[in-house]
């Protein structure tokens, strides 16, 4: 959880860069996106069902691959540069193998019942 705030916070500090006209389209649906991670780690984990926590973390990784993928429009567009680009791109990984540790962790557990 902590990286996915960290990850938050750049995110919100690289969108301040991009142009005043991308503020309601590139900007918005970035932050959107990664706020959804953290937020959907911790309903997940505050879910009572194995079922439900999976659920939550799985749309946690697919807002990673959002993220992820409206920064290389950004890159693409020049409002990125590359190496803001690996850094914020690694923190993006580094969380999505946590994401997968924990959804397999749970499908374990899960699967014991």
């Amino acid at each position: 959880m902590k990286k996915a705030m960290m990850l938050v916070k750049e995110v919100y500090t690289v969108t301040k860069e991009y142009p005043k006209e991308e503020l309601f389209a590139l900007t918005s649906q970035t932050k959107r996106a990664v706020v959804s991670v953290p937020a959907n780690i911790a309903e997940g984990v505050g879910r009572n069902y194995k079922k439900d926590t999976i659920q939550f973390l799985h749309i946690a990784r697919g807002s990673l691959y959002e993220v992820e993928t409206l920064l290389s429009i950004a890159l693409m567009l020049e409002y990125l540069v590359q190496e803001k680009f690996d850094q914020l791109t690694a923190l993006i990984d580094g969380e999505i193998r946590i994401l997968n540790g924990l959804i397999k962790s749970h499908e374990v557990r899960q699967d014991l019942k």
